[in-house]
């Protein structure tokens, strides 16, 4: 088989390197290859954000710019793209980039080892918001840098830099240039070849044929997790099959039945797209995983994947969604829940590729709520993923539908507490009922990351939390109290 010429765009030029292997990631083809040794490697598994670089690709006739784990990042991936690292921002005669400039003049580093990924992050930021005219705030400063973790500053002085980029002269890139090198690079990064070591189609009719000629070729996506598997358990793939081009896999369509979200959608573009339809959302989108991640992952990826860990399958179970595969021999549609028949495994055939993923649209009467229960707030895998979504009608339960992750070796559906909710009056009665129904539906295994009699008590909290919430009462959160809440009031003179 032949190695694929990798092309892309990195200072203001086309670079094409050639025998680059089909399982290498972008961090050792920057450090071992490049020698752009300023990008950092510190956990390999896109948690801590050290090797946090920046991709640009063309959308709609403009540049999106977007911060990525270059650990856990197949080098092919950047193939037709362009390329920031935070060697590239300083301009020649040293001046340096507003987002390295506010990152010094708040005392935004210290040891200085997540500083480069920070940097990228803030000029992610930078390109996508500040130097766009748009302000930031401190939320949008956080989310931002959910995906970078620190252990000596405390984050202050770096959210404070985030906000005073806007006030350092300003550092445009030329897009109009940019967006010509981006064309160029897309024209010779196509080939009629099909027999690549690493093959990304460009339609899905290409791709269900690839799938169908090299059924044993690693299917990636994101590589959120395939990454992973080279970094930790040292995996060697002979040659790779990416979804990600596909353009029938890249699209988000809504008709009158819902949403039809592409395999190959990211999870930033999927979670938007939900939160359109339900804006209750939004918390717990920002809470699945950081936000490199999410620009990197695949909802189709992260489905197919199947761990009983992911947080998109609870939720996408009950939203009541189903899945579409595909092969050559034609199309067939599942429920997501019976997509798995076992831990990491599922009932796709060794021709067939997830291509789309239904969610119909909601019902005026549904009340859905999604939570994430995890150690750390930001950037930090599920405890327990708890969604829930009751139709309910003139104060009955018409229809339950409950997706749970962490609590069985699959992203599982409650069917017997739905059964128990279906068609009663929902009262606080019957949700002590569902919480101990639910208990009792699921045996969790006990881990590092919580026990299992530490999920099963979360397991009837959230229905009791959820209760609450249905009767008008506010969702609480951590995250809505401040020290000045503490705060001992002074006595009336």
């Amino acid at each position: 088989m032949n190695s694929r010429p990798l092309t892309f765009v990195h200072r203001g030029q086309l670079v094409t390197l050639s025998h680059v292997p089909p399982d290498r990631t972008l961090l050792e083809l920057l450090r071992e290859d490049l020698g752009l040794t300023g990008t950092k490697e510190g956990c390999g598994e896109g948690d801590c954000g050290a090797c946090t670089v920046v991709l640009g690709d063309a959308v709609h006739g403009r540049v999106r710019y977007q911060a990525v784990n270059a650990c856990i990042r197949m080098a092919h991936s950047l193939n037709g793209m362009a390329l920031w690292t935070v060697q590239d921002l300083a301009q020649a005669d040293g001046t340096l980039h507003p987002a390295q400039q506010a990152l010094l003049q708040c005392h935004g580093s210290q040891c200085g080892f997540c500083t480069p990924g920070f940097v990228m992050s803030l000029f992610a930021l930078y390109q996508n918001h500040t130097g766009q005219g748009r302000p930031v705030s401190r939320a949008l400063a956080q989310e931002t840098l959910s995906g970078n973790l620190c252990r000596c500053t405390g984050y202050r002085p770096i959210l404070d830099a985030a906000q005073q980029m806007a006030s350092l002269p300003p550092a445009p890139l030329d897009q109009a240039e940019l967006l010509q090198k981006l064309e160029l690079a897309a024209l010779a990064s196509v080939s009629p070849e099909a027999d690549w070591i690493y093959i990304a189609p460009t339609t899905q009719a290409e791709l269900l044929a690839a799938r169908a000629a090299y059924p044993q070729a690693q299917v990636v996506a994101g590589a959120t997790d395939v990454g992973l598997w080279i970094t930790k358990q040292h995996r060697q793939f002979a040659q790779v099959l990416d979804v990600t081009r596909a353009a029938e896999l890249r699209r988000i369509e809504e008709d009158g039945a819902g949403l039809r979200i592409g395999a190959a959608v990211t999870l930033t573009d999927a979670f938007a797209a939900l939160q359109r339809q339900w804006p209750q959302l939004q918390r717990f989108a920002a809470r699945f995983a950081g936000l490199p991640v999410r620009n990197a992952g695949t909802l189709g990826g992260n489905v197919a994947n199947g761990s009983p860990i992911g947080d998109s399958m609870p939720l996408l179970i009950a939203l009541r969604a189903q899945v579409v595969l595909a092969s050559m021999r034609g199309e067939r549609t599942l429920a997501l829940e019976d997509l798995y028949t076992g831990y990491r495994q599922n009932a796709m055939a060794p021709d067939e590729l997830l291509v789309r993923i239904l969610v119909p649209r909601p019902a005026p009467e549904g009340l859905l709520r999604a939570y994430k229960v995890s150690k750390r707030w930001d950037d930090d895998i599920s405890a327990v993923c708890l969604a829930l979504h009751l139709d309910i009608a003139d104060g009955v339960v018409r229809r339950a539908s409950i997706g749970a992750g962490g609590v069985a070796a699959t992203p599982a559906r409650a069917r017997q507490t739905e059964a128990l909710l279906t068609g009663q009056p929902w009262t606080e009665a019957l949700a002590r009922r569902a919480g101990a129904a639910l208990q009792a539906e699921f045996t969790p295994i006990s881990d590092m990351r919580a026990s299992g009699a530490y999920r099963s008590a979360v397991l009837a909290g959230l229905v009791r939390r959820y209760w609450l919430e249905s009767q008008g009462q506010a969702a609480v959160s951590l995250e809505d109290f401040s020290l000045a809440d503490c705060a001992p009031q002074e006595e009336p003179a």
